[in-house]
């Protein structure tokens, strides 16, 4: 069973996925997730109910929509960020810069300006990572090569000031990078290192909390602004926390917080007594 702090409970609330790794709330109602063999799935929170109404043919990781609906999957199959209309129809909104396109995309994260940064984590272990910046209409460029050692979820930080990322290796770790007033990449910082561990998915809260996931062990950190890190929720087991990768705050009061397991076939849902911190959903059409 899962080892808890003193206030969260875990449940499973959904089954029925393929190995999900990516998992985003839309401003429709519904939280959505991808599969493995290209699936796009639309949940209900409140009634635990799975849809899937789209099929990239690839396999879809990190998630993040529009004021629309639309939804821009990173999709390592394909090699390409996937732009999904709210009707399931599939169009490629990105292949990556000219001249140095995508080897893994992997998570996608929105700007208020409706810039999508792209996590590129490159080769396992090979340092090829980077961070690709895609303007609205979908003009690629590599914004940051420095996070090269497997840049994998992203959030944008509280005020917009930076752009957080989970490093995967390197050693594994979150680290930020600058947001400069032309939009360019600014310096690079370690936030907190986390040994012995594969982290991958990430989410702030509106107290400033950050959450990160990790694909090993099966965990879910939590922390503070002031720095302190603690265990918000482990699974020696594996089970009903199973490989969790991506993490996203959802429902209606973003009071939900919910992982993929991408070792099993279910979404997992914590109540972790918090809010998560709104996230920007540009208009782009």
């Amino acid at each position: 069973m899962p080892i808890l702090d003193n206030e969260t409970q875990v449940s499973v609330l959904v089954e029925g996925l393929d190995h999900a790794e990516g998992i985003a709330w839309g401003m429709d109602g519904y939280a959505y997730a991808g599969g493995e063999a290209g699936q796009l799935y639309r949940i209900d929170v409140d009634r635990g109910e799975l849809t899937q109404f789209a099929d990239t043919g690839g396999f879809v990781l990190g998630l993040a929509l529009d004021a629309v609906g639309n939804i821009y999957a990173c999709d390592i199959g394909n090699k390409c960020v996937q732009k999904i209309t709210p009707g399931g129809m599939v169009s490629v909104y990105s292949a990556g810069p000219p001249g140095e396109p995508f080897k893994t995309p992997n998570y996608p994260t929105f700007d208020a300006a409706g810039n999508l940064y792209v996590a590129d984590s490159g080769d396992w272990k090979a340092d090829n990572g980077r961070i690709i910046k895609i303007a609205p209409g979908g003009e690629a460029t590599v914004w940051d090569r420095g996070l090269s050692q497997f840049p994998n979820g992203l959030c944008m930080g509280p005020d917009g000031e930076y752009l957080y990322a989970v490093m995967s290796l390197g050693p594994p770790r979150i680290a930020r990078v600058k947001v400069e007033a032309d939009g360019g990449a600014g310096t690079t910082e370690t936030v907190v290192i986390l040994p012995n561990t594969v982290p991958d998915g990430a989410a702030f809260d509106t107290d400033g909390n950050l959450y990160v996931s990790t694909y090993r062990p099966d965990r879910i950190y939590r922390l503070s602004p002031s720095g302190d890190l603690d265990t918000l929720a482990e699974d020696p087991e594996g089970t009903l926390m199973a490989s969790p990768t991506n993490i996203a705050f959802c429902g209606r009061n973003r009071d939900v917080l919910l992982s993929t397991n991408l070792g099993r076939w279910h979404i997992t849902r914590y109540e972790a007594g918090a809010t998560g911190m709104p996230l920007e959903y540009p208009v782009l059409d």
